[in-house]
């Protein structure tokens, strides 16, 4: 019989270096059962691997998914949840979840022939990680999203008000979710 995978996070903070110094703060924050997407391309090999354990350790705490960027095989021996990344470094490797990014409608088809069990469709809004770059819009979005087979998850410029907007059930932020705040983030954002 398959292993049941587990509940798929309604949000998801991912890792950057812009956000690095909130990460804690912003992980006790999250609604139990959020989730984490550890990319940290910035750091060197075995600084990425530590700061990987504290973060994991901080979020399973916390009752939060962990998802590293990287293939399958990597993200299995660092104990993650979850592998992220583009259709191609997902297609191969041992049986679990994966997080496929998508940004077209032939990255959703790559992702589909990547077994993604979710996809992350970006960028919705404008965001500073892509200055420039056009950005899907609402209609776009939407219209991918219902041709994704799986379950999407909104990415780029979101925050809470904009995921209420655009009505979507699942939702990931770099900056959107480090402010200052000390509050709670709602889990019906």
């Amino acid at each position: 019989m398959p292993k049941r995978q587990p509940a798929l996070p309604s949000i998801w903070l991912v890792s950057d270096a812009r956000n690095d110094a909130a990460l804690e703060r912003t992980l006790r924050r999250l609604p139990r059962g959020s989730g984490l997407i550890f990319r940290h391309y910035h750091l060197g090999p075995v600084e990425r691997r530590q700061r990987f354990a504290r973060l994991k350790r901080l979020a399973h705490s916390r009752g939060h998914m962990v998802a590293l960027a990287g293939s399958t095989a990597e993200a299995r021996r660092w104990g993650a949840e979850a592998a992220y990344g583009p259709p191609r470094s997902l297609a191969r490797g041992p049986a679990m979840l994966r997080l496929v990014t998508a940004h077209s409608m032939r990255e959703l088809t790559q992702a589909k022939r990547a077994r993604a069990d979710a996809i992350l469709l970006s960028p919705v809004f404008p965001t500073r990680s892509h200055p420039g770059q056009s950005a899907l819009g609402t209609v776009k979005f939407r219209l991918l999203a219902a041709r994704a087979q799986v379950p999407v998850i909104a990415l780029g410029g979101m925050n809470a008000r904009r995921a209420r907007q655009l009505k979507a059930p699942r939702w990931a932020a770099i900056d959107g979710l480090c402010d200052k705040s000390t509050r709670p983030i709602p889990k019906d954002s």
